[in-house]
């Protein structure tokens, strides 16, 4: 089973535990509970795992809206802050890390603290508790030729994982994974995968290079890709022409049909009160686009022109860069299933290598007098010069010709990738992009992997492997500072290449390694360990290589079993990685994965640009507190008044379009990943209790700070 239900050992409640996608979290009860297994079918929604036990309330440790239906599934109220009589109930709990449902028969009432939820039922009785886990994975594989006309046979079914064709599929949860895709002789699809009746058609020329950026489109609209000689969308009495930009003109079409779904979704199951409607100049009439076929509803979003509302549409997220080469089709649906904007570049400009193994702007800043870098070769200017290595800090421990090694990217392949727009930016096919996420179809595929897991805790391991680099060195008492995830914390100094084989192999969820590395592999007390080495098992989940040149081993990693790592393509000197690693480290701790832990440090440090993101860019080490991953910002603008922004980032399972409120008595509004929300006049002592709800990542003057270094803000002025 994907899930444990434990007692808790040391207060009255349950440890839940989701192996998949690695959450934990706590739930209270009013007394000491045994949880006895209880059938699925007990409640009203899917679930993975369900428990009874007889309790007179239950709470858990975050702000939570709770969704009350009766026994035949109607809402009946939403909030949190309600008082409901004597009844049969079925109750969603949103956000937890998991699905998290209850069925009882009570009347009861639901309050919120600055920081739990609680719901207390008029009397002692059994309550049945629901868990499903976020994790999705595809229907099936479809076998395709990898032609283009029959590649739009395959992509014409990604949208058979829509769970609804309804605005509601603009929720995370159901949209589904696209069916894989893979290479064969003969066109099959299994017969479950049945794409819906969209009544959407997509007309594309029969190339890689056109039909590659309307992949998340057919994935979103379900519909039916066909050749043609002019890009466009049809359905039933419409047209919207693609043309003539159509990577342009199909990112448009996803961003606006998408926002508009979020605001129509507000007619239906989930009426709330959302800032997007709120702020929108579209003048539609939202009920009727509701319960309109998707056909009509998206024929009458894409005759609103584009510019009429690009100012009130958020920064897109990702952008996905896949080359026009049949060997990328395997990645398109993983592509799709995140909302990507795609674009498919048949050319890509070369980056030359700037000397000393820089990259161009990518170089490493001159070190100072007592600086080195974490590469092989030495500083020969200040006091020390000429010294022993050892003495110095130079050169790498135990190498005996530093100035023979370091390139260890000479050979590589740089490209230059055009700029995006978004948040985010992944690169799939032949080169090392700069500045971008390197996706691999390995890493992809990893994201689906559901083997057993033995451990109940999330296990960090911080190896230093030189002495000069202690300080950063001290991560680990970054990670693990959370009150509702359970952390495996272990530093280790001075392995062997026998030592880190091993490490290499166990089941780390997260290892971040401090050191040396250059073209022979991973300084070791008493050799390289090469990682390119076909003999090397790796299970380490995901990783933080932090040493200079780092690209090709952790490349190596990502082949031989690991989801995805950070890793550099240039020398970096020693005080500005330690700084990197120390903020990343507190990011991961916090939930955010990979791709967006770089970005924030990349707004901190202009040495982050020396880093990429190798392999699955998507994933994390943990859950934050609040589902999705939150970064703010604050100004002051007169004596104890402050403006807020919220800046929501899509994290695992709260994807585009999951709902969020920064909890203020200012703001009431919901808002949509990955919309930014702005409060303003907030007085002192209420930021001050936003702050503490929990530790982020905040910018105040634009340096990074942490909400738990801000308070007293008097004392920051």
């Amino acid at each position: 089973m994907s899930i444990d239900i434990d007692p808790l050992c040391d207060a009255p409640g349950l440890t839940v535990t989701d192996h998949i996608e690695n959450t934990q979290f706590e739930l209270y009860t009013d007394r000491p509970v045994t949880p006895r297994p209880s059938p699925v079918e007990d409640h009203y929604f899917p679930v993975d795992a369900s428990v009874t036990v007889e309790t007179g309330s239950i709470e858990i440790p975050r702000i939570a809206v709770v969704e009350v239906r009766s026994s035949d599934g109607a809402l009946l109220a939403r909030d949190d802050d309600l008082t409901m009589p004597a009844g049969e109930y079925h109750l969603g709990i949103d956000p937890a890390p998991t699905k998290l449902y209850s069925h009882f028969e009570s009347g009861f009432s639901v309050t919120t603290t600055d920081r739990t939820t609680r719901i207390d039922l008029e009397t002692a009785t059994e309550v049945t508790l629901g868990f499903r886990s976020l994790h999705q994975r595809p229907a099936g594989t479809i076998t395709t030729p990898t032609d283009p006309e029959s590649l739009m046979d395959a992509i014409s079914h990604l949208g058979s994982a829509l769970q609804t064709t309804s605005p509601e599929r603009s929720f995370p949860t159901l949209r589904g994974h696209p069916p894989l895709i893979e290479p064969g002789t003969a066109f099959h699809v299994p017969d479950r995968i049945e794409r819906p009746e969209s009544g959407v058609r997509i007309v594309v020329p029969p190339s890689y290079r056109d039909v590659y950026p309307v992949v998340p489109l057919a994935y979103y609209f379900a519909a039916e890709v066909v050749p043609g000689s002019e890009t466009r969308i049809e359905g039933d009495g419409w047209i919207h022409s693609l043309e003539p930009d159509v990577e342009r003109r199909a990112a448009e079409a996803l961003r606006q049909s998408f926002h508009f779904d979020c605001i129509a979704r507000t007619e239906g199951f989930y009426p709330v009160d959302l800032h997007e409607r709120e702020a929108t100049v579209a003048d539609l009439d939202w009920a009727t686009l509701y319960e309109a076929p998707l056909a009509e509803r998206l024929g009458a979003y894409l005759e609103v022109p584009f510019e009429r509302i690009e100012s009130e549409l958020p920064k897109w997220t990702l952008t996905t860069d896949i080359r026009p080469d049949p060997d990328n089709v395997e990645a398109l649906p993983f592509v799709a299933g995140e909302l990507s904007i795609v674009r498919s570049p048949e050319t890509a400009t070369p980056a030359e290598t700037g000397p000393g193994g820089g990259i161009g702007f990518l170089r490493a800043p001159e070190p100072g007098p007592a600086e080195f870098v974490r590469g092989g070769t030495g500083v020969e200017e200040g006091p020390d010069a000429g010294a022993e290595p050892a003495r110095r800090g130079a050169g790498p421990r135990g190498a005996d010709a530093p100035g023979d090694h370091g390139a260890a990217l000479g050979s590589a392949e740089f490209v230059r990738p055009d700029p995006v727009e978004t948040v985010e930016h992944a690169w799939v096919g032949d080169g090392v992009p700069l500045d971008a996420n390197k996706a691999t179809l390995d890493a992809y595929r990893r994201r689906l992997e559901t083997g057993a897991v033995e451990q109940s805790r999330i296990s960090v391991l911080v190896v230093c492997n030189d002495e000069q680099m202690r300080e950063e060195g001290k991560v680990s008492e970054l990670y693990g500072l959370r009150d509702m995830v359970q952390f495996d914390i272990e530093v280790r100094h001075d392995l062997t290449c026998a030592e880190m084989r091993d490490v290499l192999a166990s089941d780390v969820d997260f290892l971040h390694y401090v050191g040396h590395v250059d073209d022979r592999g991973m300084q070791c007390t008493d050799d390289y360990l090469d990682l390119t080495r076909e003999d090397l098992r790796v299970s380490v989940s995901a990783f933080l290589l932090n040493a200079c040149q780092s690209y090709e081993q952790g490349e190596a990693l990502i082949h031989r079993g690991s989801r995805g790592g950070i890793v550099t393509l240039s020398d970096v000197a020693n005080s500005p990685a330690t700084t990197l690693g120390r903020i990343v480290a507190r990011l991961m701790n916090s939930g955010f994965n990979l791709r967006t832990a770089l970005h924030v440090a990349k707004r901190e440090l202009l040495t982050g640009h020396q880093y990429i993101v190798v392999g699955d860019g998507a994933t994390t080490i943990c859950q934050s507190r609040s589902g999705v991953a939150v970064v703010g910002e604050i100004t002051s603008t007169e004596s104890s008044i402050w403006d807020l922004t919220v800046e929501a980032y899509p994290n695992g399972p709260y994807g585009i379009g999951t709902l969020y409120r920064p909890v203020t008595t200012k703001s009431e509004a919901n808002y949509t990943v990955p919309s930014v929300a702005h409060v303003g006049d907030i007085s002192e002592e209420e930021l001050e209790e936003w702050l503490q709800l929990e530790t982020l990542p905040i910018f105040r003057q634009e340096e990074l700070y942490w909400s738990d270094e801000l308070f007293p803000l008097r004392d920051q002025e």
